[in-house]
């Protein structure tokens, strides 16, 4: 069976790198997809790591030698998934979990429209705020333009197959778990499985 394709996105602040180390954790068979990146690495990130973290030219470069399953710019970076690989272990049986934002999953939607698109969302605004504010990286003017970014990713997401609320860690990756296992009983992806010659 080919693997599944997960993506999930949601706004900035809403648990998704959280949620997504739960998901790994507790599911070792699923791999995870490192995107490669412009920005400054955060405290306590390695490059190969978290991500890998890319020159601007050097990231133009792979654009343009098409090394990206899809690349987008936000909040004045770039992201992207490097495409070396991917579609080779899905082929093997491989699961991979891409976790990107949601211009970069819209471009994966429309060249792999068989993936799982799971959206993240805060329980509320107002804890949406809290949780950035808690990071301490953001200055009054850079908060309120990731506010007004989150809502518009938020209408982002009914474009998704599936919707989980991150009230806790715990919950949300319960959800998900559940939502990779009813995928993987689809009658789509075991049609081989349906013997039918030879009787009983």
């Amino acid at each position: 069976m080919r693997g599944l394709l997960i993506v999930i996105s949601g706004a900035s602040g809403t648990g998704k790198g959280t949620v997504c180390k739960k998901i790994l954790n507790d599911l070792p068979a699923v791999a995870y997809s490192i995107s490669a990146t412009t920005r400054e690495p955060r405290p306590g990130e390695t490059d190969g790591r978290e991500y890998y973290f890319l020159g601007r030219d050097e990231f133009k470069s792979w654009i343009a030698d098409g090394k990206f399953l899809e690349y987008a710019q936000v909040y004045g970076n770039f992201y992207g998934t490097p495409l070396n690989k991917i579609e080779e272990r899905l082929n093997r049986g491989e699961d991979i979990l891409l976790e990107i934002d949601v211009q970069g999953a819209l471009n994966v939607k429309k060249k792999c429209p068989e993936g799982i698109f799971i959206f993240l969302l805060p329980p509320s605004l107002d804890e949406l705020k809290r949780r950035i504010e808690g990071r301490g990286t953001e200055t009054p003017a850079s908060l309120e333009r990731r506010l007004k970014n989150a809502v518009a990713e938020i209408k982002i997401g009914l474009e998704y197959d599936y919707v989980v609320v991150n009230d806790t860690i715990e919950n949300a990756a319960e959800k998900i778990k559940a939502i990779l296992t009813a995928e993987r009983c689809k009658v789509s992806r075991n049609a081989d499985k349906f013997i039918f010659e030879g009787g009983f």
